[in-house]
């Protein structure tokens, strides 16, 4: 298993800090998730240096992609927890609701909140499309490797608070694909280091006048 200093020593590859407490975190979730990978299918990337640069630095990189990460997040198609449980971490006061229609990945993403004893995160089971209206708005929405954008951003654009943010993990045609989505307004696309064509992008609906 990585050392506290090896983990920061990747985070800082990357220009970003990591205290203590974020490493011994990031520490206990790589355990979680490679003993659960067993049963079920959460990540292809086999290393454990790996899952720190792929899954928590990228995550971590919306801090810098973003000007402001506040208030509630709502990441969709949580997956393993990427990139919504890992900017709890690294973003503490984000209120985080991970949104996961697969019944077994949900219980490992409970098991990891319950095992980190992060406060203010929540999972959702459920299809976004399918959320009630007690769970809303948001003031951010999240998505890594999930299709159908303009499903989701038509989703986002009437359910995140006024001045709020999309933030999306893309390739280039992913890219592509949002910036053709009208009434739209995008930042431009945040290069992720040492990736070939892959991007942070940064995004909110344009108000009506």
């Amino acid at each position: 298993m990585l050392s506290a200093a090896t983990i920061r020593g990747i985070l800082q590859s990357y220009s970003l800090n990591a205290s203590d407490l974020l490493c011994e975190q990031i520490r206990l979730y790589i355990e979680l998730l490679l003993k659960w990978n067993e049963r079920i299918s959460l990540t292809s990337v086999a290393t454990s240096k790996e899952i720190v640069k792929y899954h928590f630095a990228e995550s971590f990189l919306a801090t810098a992609a973003c000007q402001s990460l506040d208030g509630r997040l709502a990441d969709v198609g949580s997956g393993a927890g990427f990139p919504g449980l890992a900017l709890k971490m690294y973003v503490p006061s984000l209120r985080v609701s991970l949104i996961e229609s697969n019944v077994r990945k949900c219980v490992f993403l409970a098991e990891v909140i319950h095992v980190l004893e992060l406060e203010d995160a929540d999972v959702i089971c459920a299809r976004y499309e399918d959320l009630e209206s007690s769970t809303k708005p948001f003031n951010l929405v999240s998505a890594r490797a999930l299709g159908a954008i303009p499903s989701l951003l038509r989703w986002t654009a009437t359910d995140i608070l006024d001045h709020g943010h999309a933030l999306l993990w893309l390739g280039a045609t992913g890219v592509e694909e949002a910036s053709s989505v009208p009434n739209w307004t995008w930042d431009p696309p945040f290069a992720i280091p040492r990736t070939k064509g892959r991007f942070i992008l940064v995004g909110s609906p344009k108000i009506a006048s």
